[in-house]
Order: C-alpha cells, then sequence, then structure tokens
C-alpha cells in the first residue's frame, strides 16, 4: 500500500513532457481601418448614395383586398407591388451587395473595392474575403455600422458586404476618394504582403492522463516469431 501511495506521487510532482510547435502563418483577420477613415468612408458613401437617389423602391397596392373587384380577387398570378426594383438599374449593375455577389465578383475578377460590415455573425462568413482580395490586389476592409448606415437609404434590410465593380461607373470618384484610406489586410503568405510575419514558437503540453500503450521489445518479438 504504501509502494502505492509512493508511486503516486512520484506521478503527480514528476513534469509533463513538452512538445514545441509553430504557429501557423495561415491565420489572418481583419485589420480595421482608423476611427476618422471609417467615419469618412461612410460619409462618402452616404452622399454618394443620396446625390444619386439610389435606392431599391418597393410600392405596395394599399388597398384592402375585400375593396378589389372580383376579377382582380379571382386572378391567381396577381402582383401587389405596383412599382418595385431600384431607382437606377445601371448603377445597381456596378455594385456587389451581399456576400455571395462580392464573393463571386472577386473570383471572376470583377470587383475594384471591397467593404464589409464588423457586424456580421458569425465572423467567419466574411474571412473568406480576406485573401480573395488580397490575392487579387484589391483594397477591402470591415467597417462598423455599415450595414446601419447604408441599409436604410438603398432600402434594405442588411448590406452586410458592397464591392464596386471594374469599368466606367458613376461610383468611380468616391472609389478613387475611399482605397487610399482603406487599410492593407495581413496575409503573410501572399507576395502582396510586405514582409513575411516571424514565426513564433507555442508550448504544448499533452495530455498526461492519456493512456499509452507500452512499447513492445525487439527480442520479445524476435522470440514469438
Amino acid at each position: 500500500m504504501a509502494s502505492q501511495v509512493t508511486n503516486a506521487k512520484k506521478r503527480k510532482n514528476k513534469a509533463a513532457p513538452v512538445k514545441t510547435s509553430l504557429n501557423s502563418p495561415y491565420e489572418y483577420h481583419w485589420s480595421p481601418p482608423d476611427r476618422d477613415d471609417a467615419h469618412f468612408i461612410l460619409n462618402k458613401l452616404k452622399e454618394k448614395m443620396a446625390q444619386l437617389g439610389f435606392r431599391k423602391r418597393e410600392t405596395r397596392d394599399k388597398t384592402p383586398r375585400a375593396q378589389r373587384s372580383a376579377e382582380d380577387q379571382e386572378t391567381p398570378c396577381r402582383d401587389d407591388r405596383t412599382e418595385s426594383g431600384w431607382t437606377d438599374e445601371a448603377a445597381r449593375r456596378q455594385l456587389a451587395i451581399g456576400i455571395n455577389e462580392v464573393t463571386k465578383g472577386l473570383e471572376r475578377n470583377e470587383l475594384r473595392l471591397v467593404l464589409v460590415c464588423n457586424s456580421v455573425k458569425p465572423p467567419h462568413m466574411t474571412q473568406h474575403l480576406i485573401p480573395l482580395s488580397e490575392s487579387r490586389a484589391v483594397p477591402a476592409c470591415q467597417l462598423p455600422r455599415l450595414s446601419s448606415s447604408l441599409a436604410g437609404p438603398l432600402g434594405l434590410r442588411c448590406v452586410l458586404a458592397l464591392g464596386f465593380r471594374l469599368g466606367p461607373s458613376v461610383f468611380a470618384d468616391v472609389v478613387e476618394t475611399i482605397a487610399p484610406r482603406v487599410p492593407v489586410q495581413g496575409v503573410s503568405w501572399l507576395p502582396r504582403a510586405a514582409e513575411l510575419r516571424p514565426l513564433k514558437v507555442k508550448k504544448i503540453v499533452p495530455n498526461p492522463d492519456k493512456v499509452r500503450k507500452p512499447k513492445k521489445k525487439r527480442g520479445a518479438r524476435a522470440a514469438l516469431s
């Protein structure tokens, strides 16, 4: 009994083996702009949208169903919206609105600037846009209150991501003004990065309670054969 207690104390006092590893260079996160730059970008966007009068309009027929004619009520394909769509369809084609449209635009090399809202949950929904934009040398950044600032003026529920397409555009002037204030995202394994980040050594302590199978001796294997 005494020997068992002694062995237990030895195992408890024995230092756990430590293995070293390097941190992953493939981890990346959005580099936020300065507060003044973020405020400037949002104001420029709202001013441009207001100047163009660009928004999604949707006017519904408010006539109660009971007051409509019998012919209208019996029509199965009737659309209650009498007027809908964007105020400027050409300007709409110059934008990529939403995470899916922005992703496709980057994959096809069609965008010149990407803005993402920092309220997206879960956050990893927009993290793939970082290497996509950096690998194509497209300025991109994450902004606070992007959705709350633009969703209302654009007539949308939310704006989680916004991309500006290449080519002649009514948004060319605002893109040229915004782009210099967008920070470079930290993707160390891409050639665009200024320099590689040094790898840091991390210590990993294995589970001391893990049951490990004893190694068989070579002599025992030879005797069995």
